[in-house]
């Protein structure tokens, strides 16, 4: 129990918002929580980052090799067997294992902190073994809520024709314990807020904040195409919604353009792209970061169908090469550009609204231009990673002046 004396000045931190939270992170992979870790870091708050990758898969993060605690032994399997034809069952119930190993040995190694932020999934029993202990936990869920997310693609997986193994039950009821237990759920979008509210998750514990974009390494650099060019960054599969992307392509009548797929296929593509061949698009495999800006900045446009996902970080980046972004309604377009000036936002299952954004680029270059312009300069006020990194602290600090008040900060 803290003294008066204490207590008085901690009640005044919260009131100014100088408290200094000690907090431990848990990802699954790298996503927007590495560069969460450097702002934490660079605040002096990150005391751990745990992670399933192994340290040397992470030199370019600039998180201090200290900080990180690698703990690889499950998900090695789950990383390994993702792209093999590995019956999907299979994949579920590695993809839980490595949650909940994950999860354990956060509970058993974590060094002293306040606030426990772990991504969805891993962080049930470390989340509430620091509450009884009087800290914070705060789930980190990047996509819409579980249960919801799995009802809109099974009915989509339906609809294109190809089977749909959902994970498993169990996770979604981990998951929907971890969002009842959290002190508050961070989401980074409308769309996503949204599917929590409507599954019954109680709105003040939910907070939207949306990812940044790192300036530094997408920017525009080299001209654009003198031809129009098209560009999907992402994996070619039914989530992401790059069937209707083909059909738009095909329907539109934009003669010498060009479509370019950049991302990972899976063994549904050939399905969803079986009439490729009859137009002209070409295949990149996956890029390193340097030559998606490199894409992007040559690009046209950037075409983000998504039939569901949280942010697609790819518009940010696309916005901060001068790339104006046609995406779906289901991508978090919203929360990040304005329809009809940096871009496009359509709805889901609608190719022909995506062909008709596209004709109208094709047929008004002046149009394309002032886009191309609106974005760069729109991406430029958002100001990267920092504003993600001072709206979470900035949670942090209440969550902790809300535990002051009730009695005390967090123990080890």
């Amino acid at each position: 129990m803290a003294s008066e004396q204490t207590r008085l000045q901690q009640s005044r931190q919260a009131e100014t918002g100088e408290l200094s939270p000690r907090v431990v992170l848990t990802t699954h992979g790298r996503f927007h929580s590495f560069d969460l870790a450097r702002q934490l870091q660079h605040a002096g708050l990150l005391k751990a980052i745990y992670t399933p990758y192994p340290k040397f898969k992470l030199r370019d993060t600039h998180v201090d090799r200290r900080l990180i605690r690698s703990f690889p032994a499950v998900s090695a399997l789950h990383r390994a067997l993702a792209g093999q034809p590995v019956p999907a069952i299979v994949k579920s119930w590695l993809q839980y294992q490595s949650g909940t190993a994950i999860d354990r040995y956060v509970k058993l190694t974590r060094p002293e902190c306040d606030i426990l932020m772990a991504l969805s999934g891993g962080g049930l029993a470390s989340g509430r073994d620091l509450q009884a202990r009087g800290g914070r936990y705060v789930c980190d869920r990047g996509s819409t809520h579980l249960r919801y997310q799995m009802r809109l693609l099974a009915d989509e997986y339906d609809r294109v024709g190809i089977p749909f193994v959902p994970v498993l039950e169990r996770t979604i009821e981990r998951e929907e314990d971890e969002y009842a237990a959290a002190d508050a759920v961070t989401v980074p979008s409308s769309f996503a807020l949204r599917s929590f509210v409507e599954s019954g998750v109680d709105p003040a514990k939910m907070h939207k904040i949306p990812y940044g974009v790192d300036l530094s390494h997408f920017s525009p650099v080299t001209p654009k195409d003198p031809d129009f060019r098209i560009l999907f960054v992402g994996q070619l599969g039914v989530r992401k919604g790059i069937g209707y992307l083909i059909k738009a392509f095909r329907s539109a009548s934009l003669r010498g353009a060009k479509l370019v797929l950049v991302g990972a296929q899976s063994t549904e593509t050939r399905a969803l792209l079986r009439d490729a061949d009859l137009i002209d698009v070409e295949f990149t495999g996956v890029l390193n970061r340097r030559e998606v800006a490199l894409q992007m900045s040559r690009a046209s446009a950037l075409v983000l169908p998504s039939i569901e996902e949280g942010f697609g970080m790819v518009m940010g980046q696309a916005l901060a090469c001068g790339c104006p972004v046609i995406a779906t309604e289901n991508t978090g377009a919203p929360d990040l550009f304005t329809d009809g000036k940096e871009g496009f936002i359509v709805p889901i299952r609608d190719n022909d609204a995506i062909a008709e954004a596209l004709t109208q680029l094709f047929e008004d270059r002046a149009l394309l231009q002032s886009m191309s312009i609106a974005a760069r300069q729109r991406v430029e006020h958002i100001a990267g990673w920092d504003d993600y990194g001072a709206q979470i602290i900035a949670l942090f600090r209440t969550l902790l002046g809300e535990k002051i008040y009730e009695g005390g900060l967090a123990g080890g």
